[in-house]
């Protein structure tokens, strides 16, 4: 006789594990996988974005390469030729050509054409000699020849007695200009007696008294060079020394000038007019200019002289298209730190999640598979007992 065993010892479904839901894990690792489609790749351009930080060439690489083409190329150059900029377009045309894009040749012979009317000697002479004589100008060779005057002392001596006669007869006076102009006095005498060592920083100070006249300086780099003219110039020694002065005393503005001027304070401003000169010498006047509008510290000048030194005549076309994009990056070092981390968190949410779903899975198959060998005792045992 068959015997059978008790129901009691089979074990019962009860006893298993409680079902596990894997619909809500699968929908947990498919929300997980589509945010990390999205934040990965983020924050890989972040960490690499960081890796260039304080690389200005790499980031105006970065810049030029995203936002010029062909036809941004084009438009810029047509543009450029009709604000008679020649600079400006040539340029474009160097930096076009840098990158392998292709251009219109007539275009080309347009630009070359403009550019060679800008320089022809009739036009240039009296540009120079209106910059020289005036202190304005309205192209490069007339912003050379302020530069020319200011390095022989002309210009500033002319700016000092102008803005310095308005200050004591209590009218509207450009301090900015005027502090300029007395460390322009200054550094010029230095720069005699170190044969040249500090033209840079020479040029640098034309620049930035240009940039205010023109209003091409930054509200924010003209507050910096503001509060440096406030350490360096002895402003009431000054005033005194320089009431009833006139164009004809250049003599008295040189010395009050350098009297009320201490440069040993300066070191600050010395640095910022020195890569201003720097930028000058490696992209011309006019990139200097522009950068001077752009740049609203003296980090941000170091920068963009660092970029001049390896873009030389590119330099103005990098700073058209890519503005202050060129020298720091569009992101804050905090954002690109956030993208990174939540590119982390997300992939390790989706590893957790694909983990949790693997378990989930395992443990239905493995009770199915119990039930089914459940299942088979039970039969088994109910055909054992009809029997």
């Amino acid at each position: 006789m068959l015997t059978t065993l008790p129901p009691a010892q089979f074990p019962e479904s009860s006893a298993l594990p409680a079902r596990s839901r894997i619909t809500p894990a699968l929908l947990a690792c498919a929300l997980l996988a589509t945010a990390a489609c999205y934040a990965v790749p983020r924050g890989l351009e972040a960490q690499s974005l960081l890796a260039i930080e304080d690389d200005p060439v790499q980031i105006a690489e970065r810049e030029v390469a995203q936002n010029l083409d062909a036809s941004t190329a084009a438009r810029e150059i047509d543009a450029a030729l009709a604000a008679d900029d020649s600079d400006l377009a040539k340029s474009f045309v160097e930096l076009s050509q840098s990158h392998g894009i292709a251009l219109d040749p007539v275009q080309t012979g347009r630009v070359n054409a403009a550019v060679a009317k800008a320089g022809s000697s009739s036009q240039a002479m009296e540009s120079f000699a209106l910059g020289l004589v005036t202190g304005e100008s309205k192209d490069a060779v007339g912003l050379a020849g302020t530069v020319t005057g200011d390095l022989f002392v002309f210009g500033d001596i002319r700016d000092a007695i102008r803005e310095g006669g308005r200050w004591a007869n209590g009218e509207k006076v450009d301090q900015l200009v005027l502090g300029l102009a007395c460390v322009g006095i200054a550094i010029t005498a230095a720069t005699y007696a170190s044969s040249g060592i500090a033209a840079p920083a020479r040029i640098g100070v034309s620049l930035a008294k240009i940039a205010r006249k023109t209003g091409k300086l930054s509200t924010d780099l003209a507050a910096v060079i503001g509060r440096s003219l406030r350490q360096v110039v002895d402003w009431p020694k000054f005033r005194t020394a320089i009431a009833g002065a006139s164009i004809s005393e250049p003599a008295i503005a040189v010395r009050a000038a350098r009297e009320a001027v201490k440069l040993e304070r300066a070191g600050g401003l010395l640095q910022l007019v020195r890569d201003t000169g720097r930028v000058q010498a490696k992209a011309g006047t006019q990139a200097a200019l522009d950068g001077l509008k752009i740049a609203e510290t003296p980090r941000e000048m170091s920068r963009l002289a660092r970029l001049a030194e390896a873009a030389g005549g590119k330099t103005r076309a990098i700073l058209k298209i890519a503005g202050r994009g060129a020298i720091m990056l569009t992101f804050a070092a905090f954002d690109l730190g956030v993208w990174i981390i939540g590119a982390l968190l997300t992939v390790f949410g989706l590893i957790a999640s694909l983990k949790s779903t693997t378990e989930r899975v395992t443990l239905r198959v493995i009770r199915h598979a119990k039930n089914r060998r459940l299942a088979a005792q039970q039969r088994f045992a109910a055909t054992t007992v009809r029997s």
